[in-house]
C-alpha cells in the first residue's frame, strides 16, 4: 500500500517520456556520476547525448532543432526522475525551462537561428547571470552596467553564484543600460565564450551539488554586440517576471520529488534496521514519523500537481507559483532532516543517499527566491 493517490495529471505519452528518461540517466549519468562529484563539474559529453536523445529544447519550435512540445509536464518527468536519482550536476532544468523561455520568446529570428540549434544539440550550454556580490533578489541593487558605444555595449561588472558558470558557452547578464532607473533601467545582454574582457573566476566549493559548476563572473569592458541584446532595452524587469512563475515550479518539482523518495528509502530502512531486538518500523514513534510525512507529502503532491497541470495549460499566477516553491521546498528540506536523524550514524555518512539529498536539498529554499521572498510576494497578493 502506497500513501500516494493515484496521479491523474499524465499521459500514456508521458509515461513514455519517463522510461526514455529512465534509460537516459541510467545509460549516460548514473555510471559516471561518482567521477563528476569528484571533479566538480559534469562532461560536455553529457550534455551532447542529452541533446541527441531529445532532451534539450523540448519547448524549442522543431524549426530550430527542438521538441516543439510547449507541455509543461514533459519538464515535470524531466524534474522528477533526475531529482530521483539525484542527478542535480546535469542542469537540464535550468537550461530548458529558465533560460530556454527568455531564446524562444525574446529573441529575434536572426538570434534564434545563431544559438537555438546548439541549444538543443547540447553543444551550446547556457547560464543565466542575474546575482551579484551585494544583490541577490533586490534587482534594484545590481550594479553590473553596459554603456551604449553605438554598435556595442561595454559590459562591466560581476556576477556570483551563475549555475553553469564553467560550462556556458553563452550566458544572459542582467545589466544596467539606463544608470537613473532603478529596476526598470535594465536590459539583457548576451554574453558569449570567448569575448574579450569576459574572465571566470573558479569553481565554488559548495555543501552540495558538488558536480554541478559554480561560478563567479567577470566582465572587463566586454564590447557585446548590438545584435546580442535580448528582449527590449530597459525591458529586464518585466521580462525577468515573466518566466519566473515556471523557474520557480521547476524547483518546487524538484522539492515534492526529492521528499518523496526520501520518504520511500526511509521507509524501506526503517524496516530492515534494528533497535532493541526489533525492527524500527515497530516503534511507535517511528511509524508516527512515517505517517506524518507521508500525510505531508501527499498533500503537497496533490497541490503540485494542480500547480503543474495549470501551467501547463497557461493558467498558473505567479502567487500559486511562489506558494508551490515555498511549501514544496521547505517541505523537502524538512523531510531530508528527518530522514536523515532516523538513519541515524549511517545517515550521516557522504557516501549514503540520505546524506546527499541533506546537503544537496538544501539550496532550494534559497535559489529562485528565498523563502522570505516568497512569503512576500504571497502576503502583498492577499493584504497589498
Amino acid at each position: 500500500m502506497t500513501a500516494q493517490m493515484k496521479r491523474q495529471i499524465f499521459t500514456e505519452d508521458h509515461e513514455a517520456f519517463r522510461k526514455v528518461v529512465r534509460t537516459f540517466l541510467a545509460r549516460e549519468v548514473t555510471p559516471h556520476y561518482e567521477q563528476w562529484e569528484k571533479d566538480g563539474i559534469v562532461s560536455r559529453e553529457a550534455w551532447r547525448a542529452a541533446g541527441k536523445q531529445g532532451l534539450l529544447g523540448l519547448a524549442v519550435p522543431e524549426e530550430y532543432g527542438g521538441g516543439g512540445q510547449h507541455d509543461f509536464r514533459y519538464s515535470a518527468v524531466l524534474a522528477e526522475e533526475f531529482t530521483r536519482v539525484g542527478a542535480s550536476g546535469l542542469a537540464v532544468g535550468l537550461h530548458n525551462d529558465i533560460i530556454g523561455p527568455y531564446l524562444t520568446t525574446l529573441g529575434t529570428e536572426e538570434q534564434k537561428r545563431r544559438w537555438l540549434p546548439g541549444f538543443c544539440s547540447g553543444e551550446i550550454i547556457t547560464a543565466i547571470a542575474m546575482t551579484e556580490p551585494g544583490a541577490g533578489s533586490d534587482l534594484q541593487g545590481i550594479r553590473t552596467h553596459a554603456e551604449d558605444a553605438g554598435d556595442h555595449w561595454i559590459l562591466n561588472g560581476s556576477k556570483t553564484f551563475i549555475s553553469n558558470g564553467i560550462l556556458a558557452d553563452l550566458v544572459i547578464v542582467v545589466a544596467k543600460t539606463t544608470p537613473e532607473g532603478g529596476a526598470h533601467g535594465l536590459s539583457l545582454l548576451v554574453v558569449e565564450r570567448g569575448m574579450a574582457g569576459f574572465e571566470r573566476g573558479s569553481n565554488l566549493d559548495k555543501i552540495g551539488q558538488k558536480s554541478q559548476d559554480t561560478a563567479e563572473l567577470f566582465f572587463h569592458d566586454v564590447h557585446v554586440p548590438k545584435e546580442n541584446l535580448l528582449g527590449e532595452r530597459n525591458g529586464a524587469f518585466v521580462h525577468l517576471m515573466t518566466h519566473l512563475a515556471q523557474e520557480r515550479m521547476g524547483i518546487a518539482v524538484a522539492g515534492i520529488a526529492a521528499a518523496e523518495h526520501l520518504l520511500e528509502i526511509t521507509s524501506e530502512y526503517v524496516k530492515e534496521r534494528e533497535a532493541f531486538g526489533r525492527p524500527l518500523a515497530r516503534l511507535q514513534h517511528i511509524r508516527f514519523e512515517i505517517a506524518e510525512m507521508a500525510t505531508e507529502c501527499a498533500v503537497t503532491r496533490a497541490f503540485l500537481d494542480r500547480c503543474i497541470a495549470d501551467h501547463s495549460a497557461g493558467e498558473l499566477d505567479a502567487v500559486h507559483a511562489s506558494m508551490a516553491k515555498w511549501w514544496a521546498t521547505e517541505l523537502q528540506k524538512r523531510v531530508a532532516d528527518r530522514c536523515l536523524q532516523l538513519h541515524g550514524g549511517y545517515g550521516y555518512m557522504a557516501e549514503h543517499r540520505v546524506a546527499k539529498a541533506f546537503t544537496d536539498g538544501r539550496i532550494q529554499t534559497i535559489y529562485g527566491g528565498t523563502t522570505e521572498i516568497m512569503k512576500e510576494i504571497i502576503g502583498r497578493s492577499l493584504l497589498g
